[in-house]
């Protein structure tokens, strides 16, 4: 990391716990116990509140509804789960894929979701209705990442098939294929606007993309060149946060091409584990680790601010809430579950 790089600062960012017995069959939310407190230096103190039970097999992604009301869930029994954000309540399963799911996206209204999978497919579903209303083809191999843009009008996805494309929603049709990587793509993202796309592969290439003519504008690459797992925009766009697969996170300014902050501690060195930024006051950073805890880093200094333990298994996915401070996590086989995590500030002691 450049340690030169000035603070990052807000409008630069902005524009062994116990369950409820339950069968793992079961969709079902646990209450359970406080963390242990924070150290004396730190103000916010994730706390474990829910054990969300149900998947049958490894959760590959959950998501956040854009007002915060729902959780989706996503994993290799070819379910999405979707849940009370709040109560940790199961309200509904989406079922359809053929085969396993690797990733879910909200529409920015909160009325769609997608989902990509095994089967080659990306499928809309409709959030109100519960139906599956679009099955796009044309991938050749797994789907593993999707995304919409702002207006919800298209979707980005990546696959095992090298390609990035980009669909056109109401149509259901492909707009364009990128020939995007060398190696498969494991994430893909728009910009605020929309007019950006940034993808990233296993050839550890990080690749912005222009929306409308689908040129490659900037191509990012760190020396060490580790596969990357996980890329996505800082909320203005001036950054983006990729995770590789050398046990770091980095941001970077990707109009100089350099890495601005490095967020370091996990451990992630065989799967995609992906990291977000908290949409609150308190700016941190948060991934999953091989470790089987969640890690949250200062956003300006990169030290940790706190780990959470309590999962059983690698961490392969999390995100956090868009207007509160609560953290979802999900674990592989060992465990099965979804926690969520509420923050609450916690005050100095002198």
């Amino acid at each position: 990391m450049d340690q030169s790089i000035p603070e990052i600062n807000d409008h630069e960012m902005q524009d062994g716990t116990q369950t409820n017995s339950v069968a793992p069959t079961q969709d079902a939310a646990s209450p359970i116990p406080s963390a242990t407190p924070p150290k004396p230096d730190q103000k916010l103190c994730f706390s474990p509140k829910y054990i969300l039970s149900g998947h049958t097999k490894p959760v590959a992604s959950l998501k956040f509804s854009p007002d915060g009301s729902t959780l989706a869930s996503c994993g290799a029994d070819k379910l999405i789960k979707l849940w009370d954000a709040n109560t940790g309540e199961i309200l509904r399963t989406l079922e359809g894929h053929e085969e396993g799911i690797s990733d879910i996206a909200w529409s920015f209204d909160g009325e769609f979701l997608a989902s990509v999978s095994d089967d080659k497919t990306v499928r809309i579903w409709d959030f109100g209705l519960g139906t599956q209303v679009r099955c796009l083809l044309g991938h050749t191999s797994f789907v593993f990442c999707v995304n919409y843009n702002p207006n919800s009008n298209l979707l980005v996805s990546g696959g095992f098939d090298e390609t990035v494309r980009v669909w056109d929603v109401g149509r259901g049709k492909t707009l364009k294929v990128l020939p995007a990587h060398s190696d498969p793509v494991t994430s893909v993202a728009f910009n605020h606007d929309g007019t950006l796309i940034v993808s990233c592969a296993m050839d550890g290439l990080i690749r912005i993309w222009d929306t409308d003519s689908g040129q490659c504008l900037k191509t990012l690459v760190d020396d060490d060149n580790p596969i990357c797992s996980h890329v996505k925009f800082s909320p203005n766009s001036r950054f983006v946060l990729v995770s590789t697969q050398d046990s770091t996170i980095r941001l970077w300014n990707y109009h100089t091409s350099r890495c601005v902050k490095t967020y370091v501690g996990h451990t992630n060195r065989t799967y995609c584990i992906p990291a977000c930024f908290s949409s609150t006051k308190d700016k941190y950073i948060v991934s999953g680790s091989e470790d089987h805890k969640v890690y949250v880093w200062n956003l300006q200094t990169c030290q940790l601010m706190q780990v959470l333990e309590g999962h059983r298994d690698t961490i392969l996915t999390i995100d956090t809430h868009p207007t509160k401070d609560i953290i979802a996590s999900a674990a592989m086989e060992k465990d099965l579950t979804i926690r969520l995590w509420f923050g609450e500030m916690t005050q100095p002691i002198e």
